[in-house]
């Protein structure tokens, strides 16, 4: 009793060969190299560490003095409302800031339309001088 394995089929026509790519192998493969990948992959963390205050804060202390430079259209400087002359009468007050132990918060408020070099300038100033404590404010009006 032997088995005729290439013998033609009964009808006498030769047997159509397979075209189809044998996708089991392909797919153990594809399933080992899958595991390896999330075996070696290091675990992410989302946290950030902090050194996080120990015991209570403590109270609050008198709000901060705050100064207030605005620069108009023009190029004019008011120092809390009040001109500013000219480039050294800011100087000397930036350096009565700057020379305080504990600075006050110097707000800096330039107008929409007034040409940035004038800003520039009173920022470079304080920079030169050493004050420490200066933000912009107001700058919801530029966007």
């Amino acid at each position: 009793m032997s088995m005729n394995v290439g013998a033609p089929a009964a009808g006498g026509a030769d047997p159509e060969p397979m075209m189809e790519m044998n996708m089991t192998p392909l797919i153990d493969v594809m399933l080992v190299l899958i595991i390896m990948l999330i075996i070696t992959i290091p675990k992410q963390n989302h946290s950030v560490n902090l050194n996080m205050p120990v015991g209570t804060p403590p109270p609050p202390t008198a709000p901060p003095v705050v100064i207030t430079i605005d620069v108009d259209f023009d190029g004019t400087i008011l120092w809390d409302n009040v001109v500013v002359p000219d480039r050294p009468a800011l100087e000397a007050k930036m350096n009565a800031v700057a020379s305080m132990p504990d600075q006050p918060e110097v707000h800096l408020r330039p107008n929409k339309l007034v040409n940035y070099k004038y800003v520039a300038g009173v920022m470079a100033t304080a920079q030169r001088l050493g004050v420490t404590k200066i933000g912009m404010v107001g700058n919801e009006q530029f966007q």
